[in-house]
Order: structure tokens, then sequence, then C-alpha cells
């Protein structure tokens, strides 16, 4: 018999932003909130199963305890800033309920499982990388010591089982839609870049790009690429238009959705059949001609990881690509009228205060539509983090990479630039992109244009207030 089984994206503090497979670092600059993919997944494949989006529902541990009782096992999605609170979630339920079987999954026990497992006699097992027929293993009842890809106790010491092959047939996922019809509320998941209501999914894992800062890839996802046909991800999409019809946009979550341009162009021309606005994750580096098919098949949006505008900086985290290129593929867009959200870090190794005001210049002059601007974050796993130790570059007090109130923390320093110096930037780099004159007016043209796009720019920019106040309180 099949356990009853929870998915729990755990209570988080308030002003958690839900992104990143919604166990984010920290709060953002305007509140956020990713569908809980990595979750939804292994939960399709237990059709009795439930899940539950604590932070997105603004739900509390109070609230979620009385559930304890209902369920035999429970998946908790856990990362390295709040795995000390989830832990604390975990041992509320196992008292409520001791006969309930707990796992941890994410990033954070995938690197470190033995630590993780032994950290709360709550924690039953942890998962190692991909865990989705992991779980449905464990829930359909085989022994613990017999399932690949888990770190168990026995006898209150971690024991490694062997490790699960690569998932590389991704059709054998069943869809997401069906958990997010039965469980989650579409009004609750809101991104600044993207129209609202949306919805998102993985159209594949894994990315061939090697950025040494990149948790995803180095931890759970892989350097392959493995993803699924054209014909699903259209069909699931043509189902979430018949069960959601109030979802005005689409966004494939893969890494790099253009790393297969060539399956990103068939996938384009299916959705392009279907009549949908859609967006993705996106190199800099897509030519001209996938561009324009992706355009001409309803692409609204492209994510853009430039990170810097230095290339040595590039060069240093790996990132594959030029600043040329990056400046070339922009102009493509403003050509093509495609929106970049593009996304910025300061504090990557080889940082100055030079290269953090060319990265600045080069932000404001390729000019996406809007940004995001990150901390370097060395999270366990990832080749920065090792770099970071063996050069002691980890600032003190930076383990947990943010404060009990979720503000990210500078987490490097270098000899040349204080922590303090990288933190004080982002709020430097927001000031001087959008308070030109010329974003103001675009921002502005934008809001007069719709109604809808005026309340919800109005209510971005106090929380964007909110935040720089708040950064500027701390230094």
């Amino acid at each position: 018999m099949t356990m009853k089984t929870l998915f729990l994206n755990p209570p988080s503090f308030e002003g958690f932003d839900g992104g990143a497979g919604s166990r984010y670092q920290a709060k953002r600059e305007i509140r956020s909130f990713w569908y809980p993919t990595w979750l939804a997944q292994p939960a399709a494949l237990l059709p009795g199963s439930k899940l539950i989006d604590a932070p997105a529902r603004g739900l509390t541990l109070a609230d979620i305890l009385p559930l304890a009782g209902d369920y035999d096992l429970a998946i908790l999605h856990t990362s390295t800033p709040s795995f000390a609170a989830d832990v604390k979630v975990a041992e509320a339920l196992k008292q409520a309920n001791p006969r309930l079987m707990i796992g941890f999954v994410g990033a954070h026990v995938a690197v470190s499982p033995e630590p993780s497992v032994t950290a709360s006699g709550a924690i039953d097992f942890v998962t190692h990388a991909e865990f989705d027929f992991t779980i449905k293993e464990i829930a359909e009842g085989k022994p613990l010591a017999e399932v690949d890809g888990i770190t168990w106790k026995r006898d209150g010491k971690a024991v490694n089982n062997r490790e699960r092959p690569v998932l590389h047939d991704m059709d054998r996922l069943p869809f997401v839609a069906d958990v997010y019809k039965r469980d989650l509320a579409v009004e609750d998941y809101f991104i600044g870049y993207l129209k609202h209501p949306y919805m998102s999914f993985y159209t594949g894992r894994g990315c061939k790009s090697r950025c040494t800062f990149c948790l995803w890839p180095q931890t759970v996802g892989g350097h392959t690429y493995r993803t699924r046909s054209p014909a699903s991800v259209a069909a699931e999409v043509a189902q979430m238009q018949r069960d959601f019809p109030q979802v005005k946009e689409f966004f494939f979550d893969d890494d790099t959705f253009t790393d297969d341009r060539p399956r990103a162009e068939a996938i384009a021309r299916e959705l392009g059949k279907l009549g949908v606005t859609w967006s993705c994750n996106a190199k800099a580096n897509v030519p001209y001609e996938t561009l324009k098919v992706l355009r001409d098949n309803g692409l609204r949006l492209l994510l853009v990881g430039y990170e810097s505008g230095n290339q040595n900086i590039l060069h240093n985290i790996k990132k594959g690509i030029l600043v040329d290129v990056a400046r070339r593929f922009t102009a493509d867009c403003h050509k093509l009228g495609i929106v970049i959200h593009g996304t910025f870090i300061v504090g990557l190794p080889g940082e100055t205060r030079e290269t953090i005001q060319e990265t600045i210049r080069f932000a404001q002059d390729i000019n996406p539509h809007t940004i995001q601007v990150s901390l370097a974050a060395p999270y366990p796993g990832t080749f920065l983090y090792n770099q970071a130790k063996e050069n002691g570059w980890l600032s003190l007090g930076a383990a947990d990479l943010v404060q009990n109130d979720g503000v990210q923390i500078a987490s490097l320093q270098y000899p040349h630039l204080s922590s303090q110096e990288i933190f004080e930037a982002v709020a430097e780099f927001y000031k001087r992109f959008y308070f030109r004159p010329s974003k103001i007016a675009s921002i502005t043209l934008e809001m007069l244009r719709s109604w809808e796009m005026m309340k919800r720019r109005l209510r971005e920019g106090v929380e964007f207030m909110h935040f720089l106040q708040a950064r500027e309180n701390r230094t």
C-alpha cells in the first residue's frame, strides 16, 4: 500500500522570496514566487499525495501542524540558508506524529548528506541529486536500505546508498499540471517581469555551461541538458491552457532553454500553433535567426544572465560568453521587440571597484527592460564555494548566506574589496540603472498604456524603495 505522502515547501520568514526552486536565499527587491516544481514533479508520481507551498499561501507552522497526523511520509524541500529553520519544522511534525517518516530533498542535502541526515532525529533520510523515483519507491514501501540515491540512518549513524542513475528519458515524468490544478492557486505566484497570472515548469534538466557560481547544475541537475520531447511540452501547455484559462504567460524554467536551439525552435513552432505567450531562460549568445523563430511563435521575454560587463570576470567564472557577443545578442532582441530581464552579480572573483562601475555602465548601455542585481553567493557544492574557502575569501559569519530576517549577506571579500563595499554596490547599481531619465520615461509610458501595469509598477515601486531603504539602514 502506498504511503500517504505530504510534499511540503516549509514556512519561512516574512518576506520570503520563493525563487530558484522555491527555496531562494533571501528577500528580493520585489517579492516574487516561483512554482515549487521540484516538489510537484514527484508528487505527480503519487496520485494520492498532497503538495503544500506554505510561503506562497502565507501558511505558518501552526497552520501545518494539524495536518501531520494525516500522513505517513513527509518530503521537505530545503536549502543551505533555510536548513536550520526547516529542521525545526521537521521536529515539530515528528513530535505531532511520531510515526511520520520525514525526508529532506534539495541541493543542500545532496552535497552534504551525512551531516544533514544526522542533524536531527526527526530526519529519516535525505536524497541525492534527482529524487523523483526515489520518493516514489519509498512511498511504495521499499526498504530504505534498498533505495538508490539516499542517505539514511542505521542506529543513529549515516548510511550512504549507491547513487541513482541520472534520468535521461524525461518523458517518463508525468505532467505537473495535474498537481498544480489539485493543490495550488495560480494567483499566488507572481514575478515582476512576467504577466500575471503566469505558469512555469521545466522542460528539461541540466545545463552544459560551467558557471562556477551556479548551484543547480553542480548539485542536482548536472551538465548534460536532458530534455522532454517538443510534443510532450506542447501537450502539457495545451492542458494548462484548458485547466487555467486565466494564465497569461508560460515560463520555461530550464537553466538554459536555448542550449538546444533546434529543439527550442521546434517547441516554439508547436507553441505558435497554440497561440500562447511564453518566456524562458537564455544565454546571451542566441543568433538572430533563432530569436526570430522564437519571437514569431509567441516568445515575449528572455531572462538572461549577463552577470558582469567585464570580460576577465566572465572568464573567471567560466561563463563561456564574450561581452561583444552579449552586446550583439541584446541589440538583436531590441530589434525584434523581445523583452529582456537581465541578471547581474556583484562580488564575483576578480571584482574591483572599477569592474563594478564597468558592469553598471554595461547594463546602462545594453539597457534590458528590467534587471536583477545579486550578491555573489558561494553555495556549498559549487566551484565558487571551494574556491572561496581555498583563497580565504569567505567573510566572517557568512556561513548561512543570509541574516535571520532574510536579508542576503555579502559572503565574499577580497584583499582589495571589502564585503561592505560589495554589499553597498547592489543599491548603487539599481539606482544608477533605474533612476535615469530615459528609464523612468520608458517605465512611465508602460504604465500609461495599461491600468493593470500601472497598479503593478506602483506596488513594485513601493517594494523597491523599501528594499533600498532597508539596505541603507544596514550600511
